[in-house]
């Protein structure tokens, strides 16, 4: 019997990433609990440090960055929990297509997710902590889009190392959390000069760091996560 002929990586990850889509498109249970819990979180904040509204606007990206990255671990947890009911990690990788489309499908995903949660949670930032975009749309998409990609590639490798364990909802986080620190203060830091203007041309070196990041760790869980699904 003749084998089928493995499909291309670029094609197998557009196929997954339609599928996972589509799948998030139909329920959009996940992006409505993620929303939800990361709007709370920014009201958490803004209640407890009363009515200091300096120190609210001078810590608006860091609470935002910091709510995004609570809202992630749930993000990231479920997105490898779908494939786990009906054995379905399993037919993804008996199926004749390269395993690392599947970390590019889920990364991108996730990537995708959070960035969309993150542009619904930037309009509450600024009406809850009183703050103004001075660097414009730009910079401000940037920063978004390379914070939410350093925590979309670790996590979902970390992810697919914690969705076969009892406790997967503990060890997530605590897998990821450390690893995670530069992106997070780089995150922070970027967003807090796009809210409040950038003088002295630091936001350039942050930008820096996020690539640098992003390229060891997208690289990393590209190569390695064929043997991450292994049994």
């Amino acid at each position: 019997m003749k084998r089928p002929a493995p499909i291309g990586l670029l094609r197998a990850t557009g196929v997954l990433l339609g599928k996972d889509l589509l799948i998030e498109w139909r329920t959009r249970a996940r992006l409505n609990a993620l929303i939800f819990f990361a709007l709370a979180t920014l009201l958490l904040f803004s209640f407890a440090l009363g009515p200091d509204t300096k120190l609210l606007e001078r810590n608006a990206g860091g609470y935002l960055w910091l709510a995004i990255l609570f809202a992630s671990t749930l993000a990231l947890g479920e997105s490898f929990r779908v494939e786990q009911e009906n054995a379905c990690l399993d037919g993804l990788r008996l199926a004749p297509a390269d395993a690392r489309a599947i970390f590019l499908s889920k990364a991108v995903g996730n990537t995708l997710l959070l960035v969309v949660l993150g542009g619904v949670l930037i309009p509450a930032m600024v009406a809850l902590y009183g703050v103004k975009v001075v660097l414009g749309a730009g910079p401000l998409l940037g920063t978004l889009v390379l914070g939410c990609m350093a925590l979309a590639a670790p996590g979902t490798v970390y992810a697919a190392i914690s969705s076969n364990a009892r406790a997967r909802d503990v060890l997530l986080p605590l897998l990821l959390f450390p690893l995670i620190v530069p992106a997070l203060l780089a995150s922070a830091k970027a967003m807090m000069l796009v809210l409040q203007g950038d003088p002295m041309n630091q936001l350039n070196s942050w930008f820096g760091l996020l690539t640098g990041f992003n390229l060891i760790y997208w690289g990393l869980g590209f190569a390695l996560f064929p043997r991450v699904i292994e049994d």
